[in-house]
């Protein structure tokens, strides 16, 4: 039968009981981790959020009734205990906080029973995560999971104490909006009060953002929730969390420079690491010449290396025809892993084809200086000896390469040198690189649309001394845009925002947008932009990806209260879920079933 609480207030959470208290009395709080009925003496660990307390029933301290309540505990109850705190009687245990004292208890209260649970609520759980994220309510009692959501908030909260220090102003936006097509699918919410029409949830705050910059506010943040209708991988979910800011009159070296300042705050106070202020910084073009990738990951070398010039004029027709195609040839080096069986090797080559290569091409330097190689038989041995030379190749190396279209080749070996320092055990968790990415390009284009999209979106300002080519050349135009990268993890990204109105209609017409369309779906921004706007400029991280890197985890489910699986649906809740037929009427909504769901 459980008790009530009433004329007992808990003095201490577990882990405040300390050395300092030792004589004195407390009530503690919370569950049973586990109890140990030695005869005549009840050893029970006491759980809360701040950790375990050992607490020690002894029926000569707490009378035969309170006693044979102690005998009861069973895991997971939610009892009250008060007992005055002692030196442990035996050995000290150094696993957690309170090992060399207990709480000699006086009283007990069960203010909760407890079914046994599914699953031992321990640290680094091994039960399968399905079953974990059915009954997460019990899984969030796990330590190492309640270490984490607390560790998100003190970087929610070190966040809003940081920016209202410098003059940032903290102001929601909504959560109902217009549906703007260009990016990401939209999560759509229908209208009851007007029939046949849809708000859209929002994919971040921009517009909002950028119109308080039109009306004055300067500084202006917001930790805000956000929507996208996207697969999901580990460091994705349908709905997720933006630390979002945007500045007035400012440009690239404001915004870095107040961001710098906020991350070393952040990982000094949270975790304990110093961020070596300033960060560096790389262009796009050098990143991605260098690692492959806008995201590079810069804990370990493996730097891809451009061998189209030596292998130019070879006979091999794989790199042939990459280079008579506008390609390119490039690779990078594995050192001392010369001696790879072939059956890694193949696995590596599959590993390419998954990224869109046709193959990889390789040479394995053996100890003695001989190669084996896939394509050695189309080389002379000059070429050879060329191609080695300029991959810095010595003996035991191994040399993977690709050979196609610059974005594939990209794309290929960056995620080949990320695949391989995985599996060589070079991805320290402990050391944290941060890196700025900038100048990215303004735009790419979209073979299925036919025509050029933004990268970010279609507010970013190109770099003035590029202005000159967005009619004629618009994928040779860089956009003052910049990324924040951690160990090959965008954390966040933002850019300067153009705020000429000439500039912006030249950067719809890139987008192959008439300005007929641009102001039905953007007409509220543009409109505010007659009236006097600021320069401006913002960025938003993942509050989510930053967390789940602080906690040293692999997924960002590690670090959020509830979230969702990979088909965007909650084991728990099991939502999304069927609503009443009532519900659908009220919205003018039928559902018709598909030819698939029919069959």
């Amino acid at each position: 039968m459980a008790e009530s609480m009433k004329g007992l207030k808990r003095s201490h959470r577990c882990t405040e009981v300390s050395n300092a208290l030792i004589g004195n009395e407390v009530t503690v709080m919370g569950w049973v981790q586990k109890s140990r009925n030695k005869g005549g003496i009840i050893f029970v660990d006491l759980r809360d959020r701040s950790g375990i307390l050992q607490v020690i029933f002894e029926e000569a301290n707490v009378g035969s009734e309170k006693y044979a309540k102690a005998e009861k505990l069973r895991s997971e109850f939610v009892v009250a205990i008060t007992g005055k705190v002692a030196k442990r009687a035996g050995a000290v245990n150094e696993n957690i906080a309170t090992g060399d004292i207990e709480v000699i208890a006086s009283d007990i209260r069960i203010l909760s029973e407890a079914d046994t649970p599914p699953f031992p609520i321990e640290e680094n759980s091994k039960t399968k995560e399905e079953l974990r994220l059915k009954y997460r309510y019990l899984d969030l009692r796990r330590p190492d999971l309640q270490k984490n959501i607390m560790l998100r908030s003190k970087v929610a909260t070190l966040t809003r104490a940081f920016l209202a220090d410098e003059g940032f102003l903290e102001i929601e936006t909504p959560t109902l909006c217009k549906s703007t097509p260009e990016g990401a699918r939209d999560y759509l919410v229908p209208s009851r009060v007007h029939p046949g029409t849809f708000y859209a949830l929002p994919q971040s705050p921009q517009i909002y953002k950028q119109l308080l910059m039109c009306s004055g506010y300067d500084r202006y943040f917001q930790i805000a929730r956000c929507y996208r209708d996207e697969d999901l991988r580990a460091d994705r979910q349908p709905e997720f969390t933006q630390i979002d800011m945007e500045l007035s009159f400012v440009d690239v070296d404001d915004v870095i420079d107040v961001n710098e300042r906020l991350l070393a705050k952040l990982f000094k106070e949270t975790i304990g690491v110093e961020v070596s202020l300033p960060i560096q910084r790389m262009t796009y073009k050098e990143a991605m010449e260098r690692f492959g990738s806008d995201k590079p990951d810069l804990r370990f070398g493996m730097e891809l290396k451009d061998v189209t010039d030596v292998v130019r004029n070879s006979e091999f027709v794989v790199f042939k025809g990459a280079i008579d195609n506008g390609g390119s040839v490039r690779g990078i080096n594995a050192k001392g892993q010369g001696a790879m069986p072939r059956k890694k090797i193949d696995a590596l080559v599959d590993f390419a084809k998954g990224y869109g290569a046709k193959g990889l091409a390789y040479i394995a330097i053996q100890e003695d200086g001989s190669y084996k190689s896939s394509f050695a038989k189309f080389m002379t041995d000059d070429e050879m000896k060329n191609i080695v030379s300029a991959m810095e190749g010595e003996n035991g190396d191994l040399l993977l390469f690709a050979a196609d279209k610059n974005k594939l080749v990209y794309d290929v070996l960056g995620a080949l040198r990320v695949e391989l320092a995985n599996q060589l055990g070079l991805l320290d968790k402990n050391e944290y690189r941060f890196v700025w990415i900038t100048e990215f390009p303004l735009l790419e284009w979209n073979e299925d649309l036919g025509r050029y999209q933004a990268m970010h979106h279609p507010f970013t300002m190109p770099m003035e001394e590029d202005l000159e080519y967005i009619e004629s050349d618009p994928g040779r135009v860089r956009a003052k845009a910049y990324d924040i990268v951690l160990n090959g993890n965008e954390i966040g990204g933002g850019s300067v925002r153009i705020h000429q109105n000439d500039i912006q209609e030249k950067m719809f017409k890139a987008l192959g947008f008439t300005m007929e369309k641009a102001y039905e779906q953007f007409g509220f921004l543009l409109n505010a932009f007659k009236y006097g706007v600021p320069p401006h400029a913002g960025l938003a991280y993942g509050l989510d990806r930053l967390t789940m890197l602080m906690a040293k985890e692999d997924s960002i489910r590690d670090v959020i209260a509830f979230p969702k699986i990979k088909d965007a649906s909650c084991l728990m809740s099991e939502a999304p879920n069927i609503v009443d037929e009532k519900q659908l009427e009220e919205l003018g909504i039928s559902i018709i079933a598909s030819q698939d769901s029919e069959q």
